[in-house]
């Protein structure tokens, strides 16, 4: 599923429109966007600056524009990339597996994407509660015909009598607002649980109540078979 559409030129670099690419090239580009990652992912969009970038990358202003020529082409090279894998989960929700372990599986995937890319996390909320302006049309289009895709899936399992009838966009809606509350909230969390429980730990307590509330909460009563 491609979320580039026809804006993908925006995003490569210059340095890498030339014919050959150098191993230097290629982490420089990294590097870059590393240090956009992290001043994007504290101040949105709006409040970033090239300059701020480029300090935070080690480099000089001239030289960061040599690879990307805007901050607009670095920012859409990051939401690129998170829009992808943070939609990987969703994309590997079986409609032939069994949907406890589906469920499961997709709460554990998407609590250790919080865990491991919380700064990813973090940009996606800060373009989202700025309007979406630079992914309005990926939200409407890629990622609308995934959610719904998947909601169909969830739709076949209530009405083969496998989970309980649900409003399956809700529920989708549901997991991605708990499991990213852990990246996007992580100082609250933590300043919450205080010292002793807000360790690496946290995550697979957040996983087993998670579990607990999702699949409990769909598990079909046997009574009433």
């Amino acid at each position: 599923m491609n979320f580039k559409g026809e804006r993908q030129s925006v995003t490569i670099p210059r340095a890498a429109k030339t014919l050959r690419r150098t191993r230097i090239q290629e982490e420089k580009e990294e590097q870059i966007l590393e240090a956009a990652l992290d001043v994007f992912s504290a101040s949105g969009f709006r409040g970033s600056t090239i300059d701020q970038i480029a300090e935070v990358a080690g480099m000089s202003k001239p030289n960061l524009l040599y690879y990307f020529r805007t901050k607009e082409a670095m920012h859409r090279a990051l939401i690129d990339r998170v829009l992808y894998t943070w939609l990987e989960p969703l994309r590997a929700f079986d409609a032939d597996g069994n949907p406890e372990e589906e469920i499961r599986s997709y709460i554990r995937r998407k609590l250790e994407m919080a865990r491991d890319f919380p700064r990813e996390s973090r940009l996606f909320a800060n373009e989202v509660l700025q309007g979406a302006p630079h992914i309005e049309d990926e939200l409407k289009g890629p990622l609308k015909e995934l959610v719904d895709e998947k909601a169909e899936v969830i739709r076949a399992w209530a009405k083969s009598g496998k989970i309980v009838k649900c409003d399956p966009y809700h529920l989708i809606f549901s997991i991605w607002s708990t499991t990213q509350h852990y990246a996007d909230f992580d100082v609250q969390v933590r300043a919450v649980l205080g010292q002793d429980h807000a360790g690496e730990g946290r995550f697979e307590d957040a996983a087993r109540f998670l579990e607990q509330l999702f699949i409990g909460g769909l598990r079909p009563d046997p009574s009433e078979s």
